[in-house]
């Protein structure tokens, strides 16, 4: 190599390509930077007790020794459906439907509940507003499936944009929703816990309790629906913390002398549940369990063990083999002693809408 060339052959191969290389990792870092700066800035931060609207109208009324029944569905934000995986269970994908599927994911699951006929519905995993669903308002097809009800809507997981994985998550604006035929006085959004410290904490979920009250004709009583969906994907200690507070509101309720029933998506397990026939596969996602022995006498933990009520993610249920897939029973009901339980069960549609089935209670309030 002639050695006045050698300058140029260092400029061109090395040092220019080098300096390239580095301006796009500077550019990478700083807009990450800007982007975790901003959210940081704009976190949702919500008070630990804040009351939600109650839209809708509804006369009818609930006295003791009437029976009700209630549906607790977690719908999978209509982008959880049987050619769904997701990326944090082990799956690929960030969203699997295009918009028409969100829609008839939405649109399936409401006839089913139009069907079922509960006196009182909770859902989770509801969008209001996120990119994962094309912006349907999901609260507002769901909220229609009754002809006169009331309703409250709680957000849970409020991101301009979640930043990962590849392609992103981008905007979320999701949460609880409780549609009820009886009217609702008043609702309240009660934080939880949240076990994630920063920087992952401004693009996760804000869990909450949504607590909805429903007078009682001739008495100063009130039936006390408290809709939730506990931790995921901790290391467990979030869902014991969020467990704790569920128990210290419930017995708080039920010693002023109201009835109480929490429902909706644990991500844990009743102790009193056989899981004989659903194993935990090696390497999956498994769910945290919950002792009925730390809610005492006061109150009843009852799940359906008859039909999973949640199946894995880490791929497509669709055309899979069953016979190993990885099933759960996490979705269920907690009664006080005053809520006489008939009935648990989990309607089996196969997991064609949401990666969750619907559960049923038919319960009689005491007088």
């Amino acid at each position: 190599m002639n050695l006045d060339s050698k300058p140029s052959f260092y400029k061109r191969y090395i040092r220019i390509p080098l300096r390239i290389l580095l301006s796009l990792v500077l550019i990478c870092g700083l807009t990450f930077f800007g982007i975790l700066l901003y959210l940081t800035v704009v976190e949702f931060n919500p008070e630990a007790s804040e009351p939600i609207a109650v839209t809708g109208n509804s006369s009818r009324t609930l006295k003791t020794g009437d029976s009700i029944k209630i549906l607790s569905w977690n719908v999978g934000y209509g982008g959880l459906g049987a050619e769904a995986d997701f990326f944090m269970d082990g799956g690929h994908d960030v969203t699997t439907y295009n918009k028409d599927g969100v829609e008839d994911n939405i649109f399936g699951i409401s006839d089913i509940v139009s069907d079922l006929q509960p006196d009182i519905a909770v859902y989770q995993e509801v969008d209001l507003d996120s990119a994962r669903s094309y912006h349907f308002n999901e609260v507002e097809e769901l909220s229609k499936v009754f002809s006169n009800s009331q309703s409250s809507f709680a957000n849970n997981f409020l991101v301009d944009f979640v930043p990962y994985p590849i392609p992103p998550i981008g905007k979320v604006s999701s949460g609880i929703l409780t549609d009820s035929q009886f009217e609702i006085s008043n609702s309240t959004r009660l934080s939880l816990p949240c076990p994630f410290g920063w920087p992952l904490r401004v693009g996760n979920l804000k869990r909450c309790l949504l607590v909805s009250r429903i007078p009682l004709a001739n008495s100063d009583k009130e039936l006390v629906i408290v809709n939730l969906h506990l931790e995921a994907y901790d290391s467990g200690e979030g869902k014991i913390a969020q467990t704790k507070q569920l128990l210290q509101v419930l017995q708080d309720e039920y010693k002023k002398g109201n009835y109480v029933i929490a429902a909706g998506d644990f991500n844990q397990t009743f102790s009193n549940v056989d899981l004989s026939n659903y194993p935990v596969y090696e390497g999956k996602w498994e769910a945290g369990k919950i002792e009925t022995s730390d809610f005492g006498n006061d109150f009843t933990l009852a799940m359906d063990d008859n039909a999973p009520s949640c199946r894995s993610l880490d791929q497509v249920y669709a055309g899979a083999d069953i016979s190993t897939f990885q099933f759960y029973v996490i979705d269920g009901f907690i009664c006080s002693k005053n809520v006489s339980i008939r009935s648990v069960e989990t309607k089996d549609y196969d997991f064609q809408y949401s990666d969750h089935n619907p559960v049923v209670l038919e319960a009689t309030l005491l007088p």
